[in-house]
């Protein structure tokens, strides 16, 4: 998976010539949004990670405009495979992300000096079902039902659903050997964004 690192404070200099450190107001965080949708078209990179380091506060409306709308449309598929992590942000900064997100029932991966967490709106099982991927770091279907006691449709089902909201990666894995013909068949592992 190709990764890249959007510093949003050096992004934001180059774009306003203010030196403004504050992520905030509509009309600025559209004019960001818009130079970040045209990496995630045009670049190769499957894994977009936004660094907050270096900036100051985000309000509802930036948050709204910028992280809302971006993974809104990762999750409709408008940027094909892609992937977004964000990354250093303060607890302020989380929280305002956070109550966007939620209000559209959005998730999105966070990284920090405390590890990851989810930021936004998830399912119980989904966050259930993200907790095995994160700790395991690549799961099968076959495992995780194995492991919660579920049916496999049930299992994949969870994965599919985490896969679509962008919050793990999909491969395809080998197929099993051991198993006749007729019982042979695509077999996906899902893997960690952070592995």
């Amino acid at each position: 998976m190709y990764k890249r690192t959007l510093l949003l404070r050096t992004l934001s200099d180059r774009l306003f010539k203010d030196g403004a450190k504050e992520m905030t107001g509509r009309a600025r965080g559209t004019r960001l949004r818009e130079t970040i949708e045209r990496m995630l078209r045009d670049g190769k990179e499957t894994l977009i990670v936004l660094d907050f380091a270096g900036t100051g506060s985000v309000d509802f409306s930036w948050a709204d405009e910028v992280v809302a709308k971006i993974v809104s449309r990762m999750w409709s598929d408008e940027y094909g495979e892609k992937f977004l992590v964000l990354k250093g942000l303060t607890p302020s900064q989380a929280e305002n992300i956070g109550v966007a997100l939620e209000r559209k029932k959005l998730a999105v991966l966070m990284v920090g000096s405390a590890g990851w967490q989810m930021v936004g709106h998830l399912n119980n099982y989904l966050i259930q079902t993200l907790n095995r991927v994160m700790e395991k770091k690549r799961l099968t279907l076959r495992e995780l039902s194995k492991v919660e006691g579920i049916e496999m449709n049930t299992s994949g089902t969870r994965l599919l659903n985490l896969y679509k909201k962008r919050l793990v990666i999909r491969l395809e894995g080998a197929l099993d050997l051991q198993k006749p013909m007729s019982q042979r068949g695509r077999q996906y592992v899902y893997q960690s964004l952070l592995s």
